[in-house]
């Protein structure tokens, strides 16, 4: 028999800043979205106006069922400029964490989220020598100013992403045209212009970068607990494949432990598979049910990857898990058929500590604009009017007798 869920288990949802709270104008992705040529499908703009109707949104999910909610704060609005620290901007994100323990929400705070200050990249951005310490003190910042507030810190959302991409064949791309017009809006050059997720080269930057991280806030807070979030696909070899698989899960997931030695949890981000051949990743077959991401629909896979993380021996928090589709019915499926290998897990010993469902709201998903409907909650962004899906009410009832 499945275990059942602890008393203390996380059931939370989430958004990224750049991606709900609208008019992220300091950021690298903001350039990025109106560079011309720009391969995104449109701009971000006012995104869910999430900066001014979080406490709505959080009352909501409070309303829902949730004990918990993952969000980021955006570095761009804290440090616009190099050292200078806008207390404005903090006292909103104390707002934000205030409402969330009124509410009942465990605020898990993640201190990026893809977007940077646009003056990072002047500085090489995730692959300059100096963002290490740039990143760590902007953490001590957030922290002396609001981290009696904050139980959990992800220091840095999908720290392996750039090597995903590069496993994925989406290399170096700096000789685009458009990435160029975005180092020239920036008065830098397109070899320094390293935004995080172009950021191939970037690894021993990105886990210095959270090291320096989780160093800041143990000395503000020794029992905030820290961890960084990893982009796992469930790594599966067909025949012949068994040597490429394993190498793909070696630098995807093995070779980031080192930086993690002194972390409390592993924030493990799932969203389908990843089939490995003798010869490289294997393409869907034909007839396979597809996101609208292009993935594989497969809830399956959280539960192969938490298996394989286990074996690093940190508890593991779902940071990430999700299903971008129209039909509703299909994310109510995924959501119950992933938790069921949860399930799987737990009554097997596995030290999973939460589930948090990406996304909360229908958002900006990156390149993909406002096309992919992952969010619990539909908004209508002519009117900013949200609208609870059937699939909300399922997890929040989950939540809630759980």
């Amino acid at each position: 028999m499945a275990a059942r869920f602890s008393e203390g288990f996380i059931w939370g949802t989430a958004t990224a800043g750049h991606q709900v709270e609208g008019n992220n104008t300091n950021s690298d992705f903001w350039v990025m979205e109106h560079a011309p040529g720009t391969p995104f499908r449109e701009p971000s703009g006012d995104a869910c106006d999430h900066y001014r109707l979080f406490r709505d949104d959080l009352r909501t999910l409070r309303e829902l069922g949730f004990n918990a909610y993952r969000f980021s704060i955006e570095w761009a609005r804290v440090e616009p400029e190099q050292g200078f620290i806008s207390k404005a901007a903090l006292r909103h994100y104390a707002d934000v964490l205030a409402a969330c323990h009124e509410n009942g929400l465990a605020p898990l705070v993640t201190l990026h989220h893809f977007t940077s200050p646009r003056w990072l990249m002047k500085l090489g951005g995730w692959e300059g020598g100096e963002t290490p310490a740039r990143f760590g003190a902007y953490s001590s910042a957030v922290m002396r100013e609001l981290g009696s507030l904050i139980p959990y810190v992800c220091t840095i959302n999908e720290a392996n992403i750039p090597t995903l991409f590069r496993l994925l064949g989406r290399g170096d791309r700096r000789s685009e045209a458009w990435l160029v017009a975005c180092a020239q809006e920036l008065n830098t050059t397109v070899e320094r212009f390293r935004p995080f997720l172009l950021a191939v080269a970037g690894q021993t930057t990105i886990m210095a970068a959270h090291e320096r991280a989780r160093e800041a806030v143990k000395s503000v807070r020794a029992e905030t607990r820290v961890g960084v979030t990893l982009a796992l696909q469930s790594i599966e070899a067909a025949p012949g494949g068994e040597e490429r698989a394993a190498s793909m899960w070696a630098q995807l997931f093995e070779s980031y432990l080192p930086a993690c030695a002194g972390d409390d949890f592993i924030g493990v981000q799932n969203y389908s598979r990843t089939r490995v051949g003798p010869r490289g990743v294997l393409a869907l077959d034909e007839g396979v049910e597809r996101t609208q991401m292009g993935y594989e629909y497969c809830p399956e896979a959280l539960e192969g990857v938490l298996r394989a993380v286990a074996a690093a021996g940190l508890p593991m928090i779902v940071t990430e898990s999700g299903v971008a589709t129209e039909d509703d019915a299909r994310r109510v499926e995924f959501i119950q058929r992933a938790l069921a290998g949860v399930r799987r897990c737990l009554a097997d010993g596995l030290d999973v500590r939460g589930y948090v469902y990406w996304s909360a709201l229908d958002n900006f998903e990156w390149m993909s604009g406002y096309g992919p409907k992952f969010g619990l909650i539909a908004v209508d962004r002519e009117t900013q009017e949200r609208h609870v899906k059937e699939s909300a009410r399922y997890l929040g009832e989950i939540a809630r007798s759980s």
